[in-house]
C-alpha cells in the first residue's frame, strides 16, 4: 500500500497528519506536487515535482498508483479516477470517497461548477477546523488499521 497526496492544494495540517502516520506506520507516502514542497526527511516521505499543467499531477497519481492505494485529495474527479480504478480517495474532511458516493459527488460538482460560471452561485470552501482535522485523522487511522490487519 502506497499514500498519494495530491499535494498542490493539501492544507498544511492534513499534510503534518500524515508525515507523523508515514513515520509511524512506515507506509511510503509520495507528495504529488507541480511546485517545489519540502517534506521532513524520512525513508517514507518522498515527493514528486511534475510539470506544470491542468490535471499534471492529477494524472501522475492515477498513472502510478494501483488498488488498495490511498489518495488524498478534494479533488471530485480526481477521486473519481481513484475509485474506478480500486484505490481509496479521502478528503481532507475525512470522507471516503467510493463507489456508492462518487458518481453523486461528481455531478454535484459539475453543476455547482456551472452554476459558479453562470455568476449564480459563489463559493468558498469554509477553513478546515478542529472538528475537520480530527474526523480526517480517525478517518486516517481506521483505514491503515484496515489495511494492516487485511
Amino acid at each position: 500500500m502506497h499514500i498519494w497526496i495530491d499535494a498542490d492544494a493539501c492544507p498544511k495540517s492534513i499534510k503534518e497528519i500524515l508525515f507523523r502516520a508515514a513515520k509511524r506506520t512506515q507506509i511510503n507516502t509520495t507528495l504529488v506536487s507541480n511546485q517545489w514542497l519540502s517534506a521532513p526527511p524520512s525513508p517514507y516521505i518522498h515527493t514528486l515535482r511534475v510539470a506544470g499543467g491542468f490535471d499534471v499531477a492529477d494524472n501522475k497519481i492515477v498513472e502510478l498508483m494501483q488498488a488498495g492505494d490511498i489518495v488524498i485529495t478534494a479533488d471530485i474527479p480526481l477521486a473519481d479516477a481513484v475509485v474506478t480504478k480500486g484505490g481509496i480517495a479521502l478528503n481532507p474532511r475525512g470522507e471516503i470517497y467510493h463507489e456508492d458516493n462518487i458518481k453523486l459527488r461528481l455531478a454535484v460538482r459539475n453543476m455547482s461548477t456551472e452554476l459558479r460560471d453562470s455568476g449564480l452561485i459563489s463559493s468558498s470552501s469554509p477553513k478546515l477546523g478542529t472538528r475537520e482535522l480530527t474526523a480526517f485523522a480517525n478517518q486516517l487511522d481506521r483505514l491503515l488499521a484496515k489495511k494492516g490487519r487485511g
